[in-house]
């Protein structure tokens, strides 16, 4: 049975009204992104190499290659066993092609060796793995088996700090506050929704705040609605 991660009591302080925008952010982007992941897979083990494949590129990308690549090595042990060149190929269009042919193939190889070629519900299980650091743990626990966390990239950073949901650049930190002042049944959810909103209109060097639906509480907003 999944259960919630227990919290720990931040180390650092939540900017003043942070509580606040974090509830009307968890509302918002759940508005616009009613799936939080749109990486396509069938069960843990496609998730997991479809996120790991998801790595500078975009999901539509992973999307178009997974099916196929699915279909040739269907479980663990088939991809463990695959020929690198010809998941190179499959794998192409992702880009780092030959990094995560490596990678996959190995993950693979590791969840037949040591996990019985089952995907590990635990953390600390999971971050042994090939490709996989606690970001991405943190995605597979949530949207592949319902047990809350709130993974932390790029985009979560940048979102975070010009929402002034946090004021720092520690991933460690980042996750600790936000859990802190989020339902646990939202960490998952919130998480993947920063992240494509961060890819689609909070972007690094041109955030389009007239196109947000944050932008009458967001800080950071260059505009502000009527």
């Amino acid at each position: 049975m999944a259960t919630a991660i227990r919290t720990r009591k931040p180390s650092v302080r939540a900017p003043r009204g942070a509580r606040r925008r974090a509830q009307l952010t968890v509302e918002r982007l759940a508005a616009i992104y009613p799936a939080a992941t749109e990486l396509q897979h069938r069960n843990p083990f496609e998730l997991t190499i479809a996120t790991i494949l998801s790595a500078q590129t975009t999901d539509r990308a992973v999307n178009q290659v997974t099916p196929e690549l699915f279909r040739r090595y269907p479980t663990p042990a088939d991809l463990a066993a695959a020929d690198l060149a010809q998941v190179e190929e499959l794998i192409k269009p992702t880009g780092f092609f030959r990094n995560k042919a490596r990678t996959i193939v190995e993950c693979s190889q590791v969840l037949v060796e040591r996990f019985g070629g089952e995907v590990p519900r635990r953390m600390e299980d999971l971050v042994t793995l090939p490709g996989i650091g606690r970001k991405t743990a943190n995605v597979i626990l949530g949207v592949a088996f319902g047990i809350p966390g709130f993974a932390v990239d790029t985009h979560v950073i940048r979102l975070t700090n010009r929402l002034r949901l946090v004021e720092t650049t520690d991933p460690a930190k980042i996750e600790q506050l936000i859990t802190a002042m989020v339902p646990a049944s939202e960490w998952t959810g919130l998480s993947l929704r920063l992240i494509l909103h961060g890819r689609r209109v909070c972007e690094a060097r041109r955030p389009r705040c007239e196109e947000c639906v944050l932008n009458d509480f967001c800080p950071s907003s260059s505009v502000r609605p009527r």
